[in-house]
C-alpha cells in the first residue's frame, strides 16, 4: 500500500471509530462526570506519599512496614506514636499532635516544622493538594 493510500486509509478507520462511537453512545458522556470528593483527591495525591508510607493498621497480621511509618490513624495521633518503628531522633523529640493545622505546615515544609526529620520530601506548595491529603488521612481509622 502505498503511503498516500496509508493515511487516507488511517484517516477514514480513525473517523469511522468516532462516527461509531457517536451512534453508540461512545465518546464524551451527556452527563458530566460526577466531581471527586475532597477526600478522593487526596487519595490519588496520597499516591506519590504511597511510595514510603502504608495506610495499612500496623497492628493487623501480615502488615509491613515501609520506608515511612504507617499512616494509618496519624490524624490526631502524637509523632512517633508508632512502637517498632525507627523514628528520627528529631521525630521523636518533635512533640507534635498531627492535627490539620500541623499537618498541614508539615506537608508544606517537613524540614521547618521538624528540623532533621528524615523525611526526603522537600513539602507540598499547593494548599488544596495538602488539605485533599490530611482529609484523606481522615479517613484512615
Amino acid at each position: 500500500m502505498s503511503r498516500p493510500m496509508r493515511f487516507s486509509f488511517l484517516i477514514a478507520a480513525a473517523l469511522a471509530a468516532v462516527s461509531c462511537g457517536e451512534r453508540n453512545g461512545g465518546g464524551a458522556s451527556s452527563e458530566a462526570a460526577a466531581p471527586l470528593t475532597i477526600e478522593e483527591q487526596g487519595r490519588r495525591a496520597f499516591s506519590a506519599c504511597a511510595i514510603c508510607h502504608s495506610v495499612k493498621d500496623p497492628t493487623e497480621p501480615g502488615y509491613a512496614s515501609l520506608v515511612g511509618p504507617s499512616l494509618f490513624g496519624v490524624v490526631g495521633a502524637p509523632s512517633a506514636h508508632l512502637s517498632g518503628y525507627d523514628y528520627s531522633r528529631a521525630m521523636r523529640e518533635a512533640n507534635l499532635v498531627w492535627d490539620d493545622a500541623t499537618l498541614d505546615a508539615f506537608l508544606q515544609n517537613p524540614q521547618q516544622i521538624v528540623p532533621r526529620t528524615r523525611m526526603a520530601f522537600a513539602g507540598e506548595p499547593n494548599v488544596e493538594r495538602r488539605q485533599a491529603i490530611i482529609a484523606f488521612l481522615k479517613t484512615l481509622n
